[in-house]
């Protein structure tokens, strides 16, 4: 399947491609560059998003620049459970949608200097459209994302509608389901526009 949607920049607008979907995407692959600090990001993205396409761990996505082919952009999902406790002795589990990577091509981003928010228009036109098509069919309540401790990165990821936890209650899903991949982060989510508010 592959959707697009309209960025009005000089380069054209971007197409988001499932990972396996072209034979050029190992290529591009291969010159994909994050930022500073984000070297986890980049290593997913070159050693292991395909091992979990084969298994079914997770699907990536890569956003292209549809004139040039460059790759833009990629963000990984996955479902997940979010355990909630409920007292000393009971929990439940929120069904949700985890953003398990989601990164900017930095050498993209330089040769596009009018595409500074592309993370932004990713996130409204490709990340959350895909999120609440698969939370209609399989039911998911929360978006959840495990965000770098930094406050910048959080402050970002505040302002594209993702809220912490309290502290009690971040401490429990750290507990029972923090992956090793987000140990040291911090677990953020928002509900899914129609689903129900957190308990």
């Amino acid at each position: 399947m592959i959707l697009s949607a309209q960025l009005m920049v000089d380069s054209g607008d971007f197409v988001v491609e499932h990972l396996v979907d072209s034979d050029e995407n190992r290529i591009l692959l291969e010159r994909f560059k994050v930022g500073k600090g984000a070297d986890g990001l980049e290593e997913y993205l070159k050693s292991c998003a395909l091992d979990d396409e084969i298994s079914g761990e997770s699907r990536t996505y890569l956003v292209k620049d549809s004139v040039s082919r460059a790759l833009a952009c990629y963000f990984s999902l996955r479902t997940c459970l979010v355990p909630l406790a409920l007292d000393d002795e009971t929990f439940v589990t929120m069904p949700a949608i985890e953003l398990s990577n989601f990164a900017v091509n930095e050498q993209y981003r330089r040769a596009q200097s009018n595409t500074r928010k592309i993370g932004a228009y990713v996130f409204l036109e490709f990340i959350l459209p895909i999120v609440k098509h698969v939370a209609g069919i399989v039911g998911a309540k929360w978006l959840s994302v495990y965000s770098l401790p930094e406050a910048g990165l959080m402050k970002y990821y505040e302002s594209l509608g993702f809220r912490s936890l309290a502290p009690d209650d971040e401490a429990f899903v750290y507990s029972h389901v923090k992956p090793k991949y987000d140990d040291g982060c911090i677990f953020m989510y928002q509900c899914i526009e129609g689903a129900s508010a957190p308990i």
